[in-house]
Order: C-alpha cells, then structure tokens, then sequence
C-alpha cells in the first residue's frame, strides 16, 4: 500500500514540475490601458481565468506549445501562441459588431459607448469601405446631427446641429484631431477631405459643444484614428480603383506588426476630371504611423501625413445656370481657370507612460504646415501657416467618499504663425491663359496661440449610476503685423478674448441590462476669425465678443432581443448668443458682427439590427435621422429683423437608411438612401431648396488565391436615381455688377466605380 502511496505522490509531483506558470498582461492596442476581465482561455481546454485591474493574468500550462484565446466586451477576440520566455503583453483592438460596446477614446477618460452621457457616433474602417472610397468626406452623412455641404472634392463643409451652418466656403466652429493632432487651425477653420478612407481605422464625432474637453469648438469635434498593424502579422496591399468623370484612385499600404511594434503606412494617389467645367482634381497622400511597446505597457507613437493638392474650382451657380446648365463653371471662376493648390503636412510624436497601475500620463508635441497658392477671379491668394504645440493629460484611478472614481487633467498649447498675400489677378488682360499674377495688393502676418486648461472626474456613485464633470479655462489671443503700407491702414496689435470657463456634467444611468438613459448639460464657445474682427476700413473690432453657447440634452442607448437590436434617441437644445454673423461687403471681404441668438433644438435617432436570414445570409438594417427645428431667437442685421426665422444651410431634416447584406464571408451588398429636407438659402427664407432623395449601392466580392494571397472585386453606382440636387449652397449670396446670386453647387448625377485589391501576407 505504501508503495502505491509513493508512486501517485511521485506521479502527482513530476506533473507539478513538468506545469508551466505563464503570465501576461491585456492592453487597448490604441491607448495601452489595461483591461480589467479580460477572459484568458487555453485553446482545447474549460481553464479559464479573467485579469485583474491591472489587465494581469496567471494561468498554468501542462507543457508548450499552447495557444490562448483572449476575449473582452468592447474587443476583438485573438488566439495568442504562447512561447517559452516570451514577453506576454497582448493587445487587443476595439470591436465594432456591437455598437454599444465599443469604447470610446476621444475623452479625457475612456468609456464604452453605452455609459458615456453624451451622443457619440462612431465610424470604423468597416463604415468607411461600404462607400465610394474616392470620395471620403461623404461618409460624414450617415452620422445624425451632421450635415455634409460637397460643392467638389475639395469643397467641403461639415455642420453639427447647425452649427457651422451659415459658414460660407469652409468648415468652422468644429474641431478636429487626427491622432490627438490639432487637424483644426487657430482661426477654426477645418479641412476634412484631405484624408484617405485606408488610412484610418476609427472616427469618433462628439455632438454639441466639447468645450470642456476641447476648447473651442461650440459645434462638437471630429477625433480620427490611423489604421495599425495586426499583432505578429506583415502584409502588403494593393487596391484601385476607377470610375465616372474619368476619376480614378490608386493605393498601396503596408503593415508590420509584433508584441512590441506597429508600423502601418500607406500612399495614394487620387485623380478627376470632374462632372463640371473647371473642375479637374489631382491629390497625392501619403501616412505613417508607428508605435513601440514596453513590457510595463508604455507606448511610444510617432505620426507623419503629407498631402499635395491642386484641385481647379468651378465654383457655385445662379439658379438659370443651376437649372439649366449645371455641368458649366462660374463664368469669372472658368475665365480666370481658378484654382487652389498646397502642400500640408503634419508630424507628431506622443508617449503614454504608466507611473503605476492607477496613474498614467500622455504627453504629445506636434508641428503641422501648409503652403498653399490660390487664384481666384478677384485676386490671386498665397499664404503660409505653421502650427506647433503640446498637449499632455494625467489620468489617476482612486476612491472618493468609497466611491470608485477616475480623474483626468491636463492642458494643450497651441501656436500657428500665418503669413498671407494677395496680388491683381490678371487674367482679363491675357486671353485663354487662365490667372496670371499682378501687382501686390495686401501683406499681413498673424500669430494666434490658445491655451486650455482641463479636468475631469468620472464618479460611479453606485452600480448604475455614474456622474461625469469637468470644466475648461481658455486663454486665445493673437498678434497683426501689417507689412503693405501702400494702403495706409495700420492693422498691426496685439489682441485678446476674454478669458473663458467651459464647465461640463452627466448623469448616466442603467435602467436595465443593456439599457442606459443620460442627461448632460455642457458650456461650448468659438472665437471669431482675424478676418471677422476686421472693419471695412481694415482696422480691427475689438468689441466682437465671442460666439458663446449652452446644450441640453438627455438621451437613451439601449439593446433589445438578445443584443441583436441597437437604438439610440437623442433630445437637444442649444442656445447661442452673441451669433457671429459675416456680412459680405465685396466679392471677397466680409466683417463680422455679433447679431443676437440662435436656438438649435431637435431628435436624432439611431437603429441597427443584425439578423441571420440564414446560416450563411446575415443581414445588418440600419436607419439614422435628425429632425430640428433651428431659428433665430432674435437677430437684426442691417435694421432687418429676422428674428424667428429658420436658419439657412442646413435641412430641416435628413434621413440616411440602407441596409448590409452578406453571405459568408465573401459577398457584400450596400444600400445607401439619403433623404434631405429643405434648404433655406437667405436669411430672410425668400428662398429655399427642395427635397431630394439620393441613392447609393455597393457591392464587394472577397477571395482567396492562395492561403497567403487574398484579392477583392468591388462595384457601385452613386446617385441611382440620377437626382438633380443641389449637394452644397451658399447662404446668403449676393450678386455683384448686376449679375444674380450664386446659392447653387449641383450635385453628380448618376455616375460608377469599379475597384479591385490585393493583399499579400507574409
């Protein structure tokens, strides 16, 4: 019996030896915090274990090798190899199948989705290929509350809840990062088009005034990630694609990664001729974005994106030509040959560091430029920008009053020198040859620099309830160096607003599983422009105030029949006062004036639904709309009272609905159906656009050549019903020497693309 005895205990104490301990580490891929109950399974096996707070795990092995398969809500789900002496860190990339899970990263502290109390829409690479990928601003419509304006590719203009609305050639009162980069400039003017739909793996927009996040940027903020490399995999890509108006886009991006590397890059090169006259369109884009990981789950991060334009501008039409000729230029902007060219580019570099498992810090620094040359029928337009700043944020975990909670604070600098002039544009005096430069007519140089001052602190006041405050101190000023003295106008000074606090609270609570209702209240504001601040006479207004407003806003996010049903519903209410309106004085000169008021209210909704038709169909309709009701509380412009009236460029409502369909793996189908309300086209609402409806489809065939080799085939038609619509106008036109207001820009009718790629992994 005794020899038994020893015998099991021998046998029991050998497979205790021949046990191997691993342990490892679960970490965001994009901002490397780690994540709490994660599950850890061994493949072929019921051992499981889940990590802790600090993303920690420990399980036992019988022997190598043995792969793990790693899971958390939010995420994407990986096997893991694991090898004898290796570095366990693992990262996982944030999910998109289910809406509500996704986590959110654009915050000062990161949240799914479904607890944040405010309306979060969110776009992925997935999103972002269901489209016509030449065009990738037009992505922006399916998201509720935003409203793209298109007059071209390179004419574009984004509003939020009607803020932005009345802007006349170019985006405002919105920020946006790319990678936590200021892609916004100091005046607050965005540029959106400039980036590819390949290059970016995730877009999050932030309704209604972010203030206490951002600074200025009283309509929301746009925060848009780069594409990475998956973890122990390289591979190539090849796509291109063509289609209508002889328009045509190639691009190639490549990808490494390894547990403690990411490096993703990626060019194109996109080319059109355009539906109308004088409106040929040449772009070439290139991005990298690379990371380095340490086993403490520090990140290293550096950006690099360079675009070179030159895009030719047909301009708008007055209601005859729109009508009846759409295909024509603006006659001065076809004479003259307009157009705008520039280089721009941006390099940051950032670096995340965990003091402990409760404390960490991102810091990053960047630099962008853009030198730009623009005829124009009135002038020929050539300036200079360049930006640099900072901006770091702390994030601690610690309990207050036995309540668990999580404080971020932080600040973010910014400084952009701008240097612009203007010349005759000569272009009457020497036929056929397009714009031809002149004399000098004005030299002015700008330094405007802001500085935000931020906290935040997220309070879980019990399992239900959570509380999110913060607040925002701003400091904007700015400096004018007059250098053309021919004019005799002395605009040179140094200027200053007013320092401004942007305070910030939301509740959210979880009525049931899977369901949360939120209320927040937020303070946001926009400075006015140098160009605004500006008199007839060329001196400075220093009594314009900044544009200043509050937003209400209670909601709910909720899963329905087994997480299959997503749905949103958003009520809002902002108020604005001291509205920063620009009056037009001369083809290219307005002036700023605070007018009165403005009250954005509305719903915005938001339904997707997945389902299995079959075991290989599955089909995923959706539906987005916003309804508003947008007027003037009061404003008198120029002794007219326009008080009541709607407010134009904006539709009173839009509704964007279609459905995914696939079989397998291999086949897509996407539906796309936008429907716009009216238009108002001047403040007085004499004037306004139809409805229109527009409608999308696109389908992708996805296979494999070798196991190594995969390949795509894909094709669409944009605007199948072959619409005429107007897809930009420009609010409150004004004719000049007798000619009639040009509201219009006509949208493409019926037009195709055909697309094919290659992807090869090594």
């Amino acid at each position: 019996m005794k020899k038994y005895i020893i015998v099991a205990f021998l046998i029991l104490f050998c497979d205790e030896i021949s046990a191997q301990i691993v342990q490892g580490k679960v970490l965001d891929d994009a901002t490397s915090e780690p994540i709490e109950n994660s599950k850890v399974l061994i493949v072929g096996s019921e051992v499981v274990v889940f990590t802790d707070e600090n993303g920690a795990f420990q399980l036992t092995i019988p022997d190598y090798p043995v792969a793990l398969d790693i899971s958390a809500l939010g995420y994407k789900s990986i096997r893991y190899a694991v090898v004898p002496n290796g570095d366990h860190i693992i990262r996982l990339k944030p999910a998109s199948e289910k809406l509500s899970e996704v986590i959110i990263n654009g915050t000062l502290i990161s949240k799914s989705l479904q607890k944040s109390p405010a309306s979060i829409s969110v776009l992925n690479s997935g999103d972002l290929q269901k489209k016509d990928v030449s065009n990738f601003a037009q992505v922006f419509n399916s998201v509720p509350g935003v409203y793209v304006n298109q007059g071209a590719l390179n004419t574009t203009k984004l509003n939020i809840r009607g803020i932005g609305a009345r802007s006349q050639f170019s985006t405002n009162r919105i920020q946006a990062y790319f990678n936590g980069i200021p892609l916004t400039t100091g005046e607050g003017e965005l540029t959106i088009d400039d980036f590819d739909a390949e290059a970016i793996s995730k877009i999050e927009i932030i309704k209604g005034p972010t203030s206490s996040v951002y600074g200025a940027g009283l309509g929301g903020v746009i925060n848009m990630y780069a594409g990475n490399a998956e973890v122990d995999k390289t591979q190539v890509e090849l796509s291109s694609q063509v289609g209508s108006f002889d328009t045509y886009k190639n691009t190639i991006a490549a990808s490494h990664g390894s547990k403690n590397t990411s490096l993703f890059a990626t060019f194109s090169d996109l080319e059109s001729d355009g539906y109308r006259n004088n409106g040929s369109y040449k772009r070439q884009s290139g991005l990298i974005n690379a990371a380095i990981f340490t086993e403490d789950g520090n990140k290293l991060s550096f950006l690099a994106n360079f675009t070179k334009l030159k895009a030719f501008i047909p301009s708008s039409l007055n209601e005859e030509d729109y009508l009846n000729n759409p295909e024509k230029a603006a006659f001065t902007w076809g004479s003259s040959k307009g157009f705008e060219s520039y280089e721009r580019g941006l390099l940051g570099v950032s670096y995340m560091h965990h003091f402990s498992s409760k404390f960490t810090n991102l810091t990053s620094v960047f630099v962008n430029f853009r030198d730009a040359y623009e005829p124009r029928p009135f002038n020929i337009l050539d300036e200079e920008r360049v930006a640099t700043g900072t901006r770091t944020k702390f994030n601690l975990k610690l309990p207050i009053f036995k309540f668990e909670s999580e404080l971020s604070f932080g600040g973010e600098y910014f400084r952009e020198w701008y240097a612009m002039q203007t010349f005759e544009n000569l272009y009457r005096d020497f036929e056929d040859r397009g714009s031809v430069l002149g004399t000098s007519l004005s030299n002015n140089e700008q330094d405007r620099n802001y500085a935000n001052f931020f906290g935040q602190l997220n309070l879980e006041l019990s399992k239900k309830l959570n509380l999110e405050t913060g607040f925002n101190l701003n400091t904007t000023n700015y400096s004018l160096r007059g250098l053309f003295v021919e004019d005799e106008i002395d605009q040179s000074g140094d200027y200053k607003f007013e320092t401004i606090f942007s305070p910030r609270i939301g509740l959210s609570y979880e009525v049931e599983n899977g369901k949360n209702i939120y209320a927040s209240i937020s303070h946001g504001f926009s400075t006015p422009t140098v160009e605004e601040t500006l008199t007839p006479e060329g001196q400075i207004n220093t009594d314009l105030k900044t544009e200043s407003g509050i937003n209400y806003e209670v909601g709910f996010k909720g899963n329905w029949l087994n997480n299959k049903l997503y749905t949103e519903v958003t009520l809002y209410s902002i108020q604005i006062k001291n509205l920063l309106v620009a009056q037009r004085i001369s083809e290219d000169q307005f002036v700023g004036i605070n007018a009165g008021k403005t009250n954005h209210n509305g719903i915005e909704t938001t339904i997707k639904y997945s389902f299995d038709i079959s075991p290989r169909f599955t089909m995923q309709p959706y539906f987005n709309g916003s309804f508003n009701y947008f007027e003037f509380e009061e404003f008198i412009n120029r002794e007219q009272d326009f008080s009541g009236n709607k407010l134009p460029g904006v539709p009173k409502s839009t509704i964007n609905t279609g459905f995914e369909l696939n079989y397998g793996n291999n086949i897509s189908l996407y539906t796309n159906f936008l429907a716009v309300g009216e238009i108002q086209l001047n403040d007085a609402n004499t004037l306004s656009t139809e409805n229109y409806q527009v409608l999308d489809i696109k389908m992708r065939y996805d296979f494999k050549i070798f196991s190594f080799f995969d390949a795509n085939i894909s094709a669409g038609i944009n605007n199948i019903l072959d619409e005429k619509y107007a897809s930009s106008v420009l609010p409150n036109a004004v004719g000049f020497g007798g000619s009639a207001p040009r509201y219009y820009y006509p949208g493409n009718p019926r037009n195709y693309f055909v697309g094919v790629g290659l992807n090869y992994v090594f």
